[in-house]
């Protein structure tokens, strides 16, 4: 039988005191960082793990963080709030917390309500991407810190970590028009949702710089989400009034069922017309063409996430944190930049487990 470890173990092979090991646990004192790592190490070598019973009571924190996002967006196929996850259990480790992950119904529920919040389970919240606004307040009555992960809440000043939207979506048109492109189209879904909006204002917004009218007729936004059927139908609306030369779609999803629609339609991409997604999903280099999207650090979302959110439980005055994450161009062969001669810059690594 495997014998218990405890923190004096650890205090033996750091050669440090059991009180300095203790305040690395908890988050207290005027530790070095290089104290920090040596306990850390220390720990994760011995595999010590604390009783979190006892760090509740000494600190009354639960060393708990809670991932809330909708059902609807835990089911999507594409991993993008899958890595967001990710990204906040790696940091989370760094800080000696658990992340508690659950799905909640697109419409409030008091009895979807998660079982963290009802047993004050949790130190503070993260809610990952469109959310009720109900339950951002039922977060907010419990006096919990909270922060918001792509999304954003109308007429209310909130902790977020956004992605620059706006800058991507003019990146992503500006390449286009620099092309030769002058018949661009966007295509998106559930428009009122922050990310979405503020991609078709930077599609906007390269077309007044450059000179461009922006047509209504170029522009279908009706759709109510942004899957690959979405994209599938907002293609085919665009194409029974007009043929662009070039599609900027609002997500990577929606710029796959672009493909397929004009794949189905013997329409060539890029020869006829060129397309431009947002997101850098995994998918985008196993489609054929590969697509030129926008890439966005999904997991950096979640570590940023994770930093402001234990900076808000420590310092309960900290004040409203807001963030914007840079983004970057990814010219691969559905925008038509290698038959232009144009240098095409594309660092990404096919995941041989997918194949």
């Amino acid at each position: 039988m495997n014998k218990r470890v405890t923190i004096k173990d650890v205090a033996k092979k750091t050669g440090l005191s059991i009180s300095t090991i203790s305040l690395v646990i908890n988050n207290k004192g005027n530790v070095s960082e290089e104290t920090k790592q040596k306990v850390l190490q220390a720990i994760e070598e011995l595999g010590y793990y604390p009783a979190r019973s006892a760090r509740s009571l000494a600190s009354r924190k639960t060393g708990n963080i809670g991932f809330i996002l909708t059902e609807e967006h835990f089911s999507r196929s594409e991993p993008f709030y899958t890595k967001i996850f990710l990204g906040t259990e790696f940091e989370s480790r760094a800080y000696n917390y658990y992340v508690l992950l659950t799905t909640v119904p697109t419409q409030f529920s008091k009895s979807a309500i998660p079982r963290f919040l009802l047993e004050n389970n949790v130190d503070g919240v993260i809610f990952a991407g469109k959310i009720n606004q109900k339950y951002v307040k039922y977060v907010e009555e419990l006096g919990l810190p909270y922060i918001l992960v792509d999304y954003d809440l109308s007429g209310k000043k909130v902790s977020a970590v956004m992605i620059d939207n706006v800058g991507g979506g003019e990146m992503a048109t500006d390449h286009l028009l620099k092309l030769g492109y002058r018949k661009v189209a966007f295509i998106g879904g559930d428009i009122e949702h922050p990310s979405i909006r503020g991609r078709f204002e930077g599609f906007k917004k390269a077309l007044e710089k450059a000179g461009v009218e922006c047509a209504v007729d170029m522009c279908v936004v009706e759709e109510p989400d942004t899957r690959v059927i979405n994209g599938y139908r907002a293609c085919e609306k665009l194409f029974t009034k007009l043929k662009p030369e070039a599609i900027f779609a609002a997500n990577d999803a929606m710029a796959i069922g672009c493909l397929r629609f004009l794949k189905e339609k013997g329409i060539k991409v890029p020869d006829e017309v060129a397309v431009v997604g947002f997101d850098d999903i995994e998918a985008c280099i196993h489609v054929e063409p590969r697509l030129t999207t926008v890439r966005v650090d999904k997991e950096e979302l979640g570590v940023v996430a994770v930093k402001h959110l234990v900076e808000m439980i420590r310092k309960p005055n900290s004040g409203i944190n807001r963030v914007y994450l840079p983004v970057k161009l990814v010219v691969r062969d559905s925008c038509g930049a290698k038959k232009k001669g144009f240098y095409v810059f594309d660092d990404s690594k096919i995941d041989e487990s997918l194949i």
